[in-house]
């Protein structure tokens, strides 16, 4: 049975044609929505989720082409980044759609979307962070960097990321084992962490896990911020790298608090479906975007454009595949016309 004291999730936001949707445990009546306005909304979804996955596509390409990109710890804190975005959009906006298209799915495909969902979720700000010591290092111990910041030692960074972010939904999915009989992983349900983790100790757990692991990784911002600060008082020289790397961490605290959206939101998203329950929809929907989407803009951007090395051979191979697709279009007009 559904706790009556259930708070929402960070992936409440997911639940958006419903026509009850769990509001404190308890079935709220929303309306739902016509089959124009469900219509363009996946529309823009799925062209959003494109476009991103064109331009990480392209990066993790020219990324993976050339191998002094591979061999530097900055740039695999980065693409691990890249990556982990796109597999946070692809799956949001597979459980977005799923909720459109079917209004139940089969328990354990939910259970698995869901816990990806939450492991990439909450791996962004961990990466934030490794990135930010990274350039901390850089700027405040340069003699040292080369001893320190290592490949072997970003890649054992990136699995320990994984280790902590993987376990608050594994402990999810063996209390819920525990606590529910072994027929409802056969049941179909809307898909929605709520209504798969069930219990109220799951809700606890997370708050605690939540709390610890955001505000290390505010502190680890902060304090790399202030150092970089003072080191480009005292430095002489170099000032436009150490103004970069500052301008770079500064990024990765806007990173960081629209992260902390995906916290915060569900539950003012449910304050203000409250006050104007016929906007429930539109409300969901904004928030959905705000929350999942927009963020994810701004990987390409710190790194694709603002970065210099990288922008060179990432452009270079934007304009080689333009420029093969130009020559591709007339040979296929040749060919049509030798074949009339």
């Amino acid at each position: 049975m559904l706790n009556s004291s259930s708070s929402p999730g960070p992936l409440d936001l997911l639940v958006s044609n419903t026509s009850s949707t769990p509001t404190g445990g308890a079935a709220a009546a929303m309306p739902k929505d016509s089959f124009s306005n469900a219509l363009t909304k996946n529309i823009m979804a799925m062209m959003v989720w494109l476009t991103l996955s064109i331009i990480n596509g392209s990066m993790v390409h020219t990324f993976l082409r050339h191998s002094h990109f591979y061999e530097n710890p900055r740039y695999i804190m980065f693409i691990c980044m890249v990556i982990n975005d796109a597999l946070q959009l692809s799956l949001v906006t597979t459980l977005y759609v799923v909720s459109y298209i079917f209004r139940k799915i089969h328990a354990s495909i939910c259970c698995l979307l869901v816990m990806m969902a939450v492991l990439t979720t909450r791996s962004t700000p961990l990466i934030l962070a490794g990135m930010a010591l990274e350039r901390y290092i850089s700027i405040c111990f340069p003699l040292h960097y080369c001893q320190i910041c290592t490949v072997p030692r970003s890649l054992l960074l990136i699995c320990i990321i994984l280790i902590l972010t993987a376990t608050p939904p594994l402990t999810d999915l063996l209390i819920t084992i525990v606590k529910e009989p072994p027929s409802f992983f056969h049941t179909s349900i809307f898909c929605d962490h709520t209504l798969l983790f069930r219990d109220r100790s799951i809700y606890y757990k997370n708050c605690v896990f939540d709390g610890t692991y955001l505000s290390f990784v505010a502190l680890t911002l902060l304090y790399t911020y202030c150092k970089i600060m003072l080191t480009a008082r005292a430095a002489s020289m170099g000032l436009a790298s150490i103004k970069r790397a500052r301008n770079t961490v500064m990024l990765h605290g806007l990173q960081l608090l629209l992260c902390l959206l995906a916290f915060v939101v569900p539950t003012l998203q449910a304050a203000l479906i409250s006050i104007f329950p016929g906007l429930s929809l539109e409300i969901r929907y904004v928030f959905f975007l705000l929350v999942y989407i927009i963020p994810r803009f701004l990987s390409p951007v710190i790194y694709g454009f603002r970065d210099e090395k990288f922008r060179k051979y990432w452009t270079r191979y934007l304009a080689c595949q333009s420029h093969s697709n130009s020559r591709v279009r007339p040979a296929l007009q040749r060919g049509n016309l030798w074949i009339k």
